[in-house]
């Protein structure tokens, strides 16, 4: 028996699961005495399912099911390996895994082959991305007919305002904030600092930065599902919705980045606040695939909700130093931690994508030795620049056909993307507003 599991002998059943393009866990139950043999010989589903729509439908379509015969692709264990599921009333397991074809080539379709792709890219010269996210969420009270935050479990009141950087709105909730980093620490996800937010029942989480940029999207990624499972747990719902309320500010999900060298040293750095020409490099790429790629930043209907001026969301393409209003900002402080700051991404984006989207940009950048626009200073909002794109399906348009996307993305994964939203976008016409919230409440 596995190791982990022979330390965990209360463990009864494992979860293997892989990110789906809308960043869905999809996988199997199995027995702890059977676990042993999805470690060592994988696990086998059909390739469509890591194409399925948010309903969890098959794409009308898509060469993955009929036209092929819905053939099986074989699911191996990440680096991972098995891990608590805190949130469970039983001790569970979760063994994270990707897809692979028989002949061992990597499914084109995963998202995580799709970042590791990526990589290989900075490998190849000698360079490491360091990476960093910042995770807004909301608590919520869905028990009624209308959204609304949970009754303090201190107090028995509601706040009914925004907040921000309240300590007493953490402290409201402290049960739930506690048990959340408890978890981290037995899920080994890197959860640093922790901010009460400007929308009703919204916070902040800071993970640590990671030299594995695989890692960095798993945290992510485990992440959303360990706050969902635990906050109904504790009797309401934790969403990642880019815009649960319409008069509040919308949940983002930022991305800071350096890059190293062999040697360790940041190539950012030259000691100054301006950062080197590699910095402007990456920012060029950043800036060139921002409107191809705004369909992997706001991959949903409700994410254009979020994507309107002076809302604390970027909608224009530029970049800034120290400058919240522009979508790409970097930071000021110490030199030998220069870095970019991609602001556009709502909190419902798939990790893996999000963080491919922005590295497979910031490398074509660099390969090309590409130069930006200048940076701009004061209220982006007020300024004539390009636009982010502001509708559904204008993004998908767009992710379809824009040369900068080809660079980055697998033309299989951009296809089945593409068919996956078409079919999204029509079918959410159909739905009111609230039946759309009740379906992105708790999915994305």
């Amino acid at each position: 028996m596995n190791n982990w599991l022979r330390k965990n002998p209360a463990v009864r059943s494992v979860r293997v699961a892989a990110a789906d393009l809308n960043g869905q866990p999809r996988g199997k139950r199995i027995p702890t005495r059977f676990a042993d043999k999805a470690l060592e010989d994988g696990t086998r589903f059909p390739f469509s399912v890591l194409n399925l729509d948010i309903w969890g439908e098959d794409i009308e379509g898509s060469p993955l099911v009929m036209d092929s015969g819905d053939k099986d692709g074989v699911l191996r264990a990440t680096e991972r390996g098995f891990m608590p599921m805190p949130w469970l009333e039983n001790p569970t397991a979760l063994l994270p895994i990707w897809m692979y074809h028989d002949d061992g080539r990597p499914f084109a379709g995963d998202p995580r082959h799709a970042l590791n792709a990526v990589l290989k890219r900075f490998k190849a010269k000698g360079l490491t991305p360091v990476c960093a996210v910042e995770l807004e969420f909301f608590l919520i009270d869905d028990s009624g007919r209308k959204l609304q935050v949970p009754p303090s479990p201190r107090s028995g009141k509601r706040r009914q305002a925004g907040d921000i950087l309240s300590m007493r709105a953490l402290d409201q909730f402290d049960n739930f904030f506690t048990e959340l980093y408890d978890a981290c620490e037995e899920m080994d996800i890197p959860a640093d600092t922790a901010i009460s937010e400007a929308g009703l029942g919204q916070f902040e989480i800071n993970l640590m930065h990671c030299d594995d940029a695989l890692r960095a999207a798993d945290d992510a990624w485990l992440f959303k599902m360990l706050v969902k499972g635990l906050a109904r747990k504790h009797g309401f719902a934790a969403s990642f919705m880019a815009k649960p309320y319409p008069d509040y500010a919308g949940s983002g999900l930022h991305m800071h980045f350096s890059v190293l060298d062999e040697d360790g040293n940041n190539v950012f750095d030259n000691g100054g606040p301006e950062g080197t020409e590699v910095l402007r490099h990456a920012v060029a790429g950043c800036l060139e695939a921002m409107q191809g790629s705004g369909l992997i930043f706001a991959p949903h209907a409700n994410s254009y909700d979020r994507i309107v001026p002076d809302a604390h969301a970027p909608t224009s393409v530029c970049w800034a130093y120290e400058n919240r209003t522009s979508s790409i900002r970097i930071p000021s402080g110490n030199p030998k931690a220069r870095r970019i700051e991609h602001r556009v991404a709502g909190g419902d984006v798939n990790p893996y994508l999000m963080l491919t989207a922005v590295l497979g940009a910031a490398i074509a950048g660099i390969e090309d030795a590409a130069q930006p626009t200048a940076p701009i200073t004061g209220n982006a909002y007020s300024l004539d620049l390009p636009q982010i794109p502001g509708d559904w399906k204008t993004a998908i348009d767009l992710f379809e056909t824009d040369p900068a996307v080809a660079r980055i993305f697998p033309a299989d994964l951009i296809r089945n993307l593409v068919m996956t939203k078409r079919q999204e976008l029509r079918d959410m016409t159909e739905l009111s507003s609230e039946e759309q919230v009740e379906i992105y409440l708790e999915t994305v």
